[in-house]
């Protein structure tokens, strides 16, 4: 199991209505409904990926999350991931604000361009490339990049209420200053 998808599933109550978006290959997912008892779907955009979700057993529903998530009812999932996903939305706010609509909660992570590591590439004149970040800045399919305190900022303006924050880096949470010494920034949220 992915380190970063355990600390994820310690988020997650037991037998919780579960929407992952991008859910890629479905690992999270089918990990929730083996070992806390969770049910729900994936949307997920990329053919291969889509196919493994369905040999692993995970409801799976073609979407581009960019069109949002129009077909789902206010709070009918119980927790609404975004693993690895904000960072590749055109609409990334839009999609955070639909995200705490379709679910009464919310858990989302993504690389943290705070890390220290990545200022230090900055400072020396280069986009950083790292574990987390391994592509080089032409190649990479992130549109954009955050930080720990950029996202606080943003679910203070959107009305959010965070519930927990940490980050995580090499597989442990890390609870203190974790902008500067963690690679991910992980948040579980609800609307405020």
């Amino acid at each position: 199991m992915n380190p970063m998808h355990a600390s994820i599933a310690r988020l997650i109550p037991e037998g919780s209505r579960v929407l992952d978006l991008g859910c890629g290959d479905g690992a999270l997912l089918a990990h929730l409904q083996a070992t806390r008892g969770c049910t729900g779907y994936g949307i997920e955009i990329d053919d291969a990926k889509l196919l493994t979700c369905v040999q692993r057993g995970v409801n799976v529903i073609q979407l581009n999350l960019n069109e949002g998530l129009q077909m789902f009812e206010d709070a009918s999932f119980d927790v609404v991931l975004q693993i690895d996903t904000l960072q590749h939305l055109r609409n990334a706010e839009v999609m955070l604000r639909e995200t705490a609509r379709v679910g009464r909660m919310g858990v989302l992570a993504f690389p943290n361009f705070g890390h220290w590591p990545n200022r230090l590439s900055v400072l020396q004149g280069r986009m950083p490339v790292t574990k987390r970040l391994p592509y080089q800045w032409y190649d990479t399919p992130n549109i954009r990049v955050g930080t720990f305190k950029d996202f606080k900022a943003l679910a203070a303006k959107n009305s959010l209420h965070v519930l927990d924050a940490f980050g995580l880096q090499e597989g442990r949470e890390v609870r203190f200053l974790p902008n500067a010494l963690a690679s991910t920034a992980v948040f579980k949220f609800q609307r405020g």
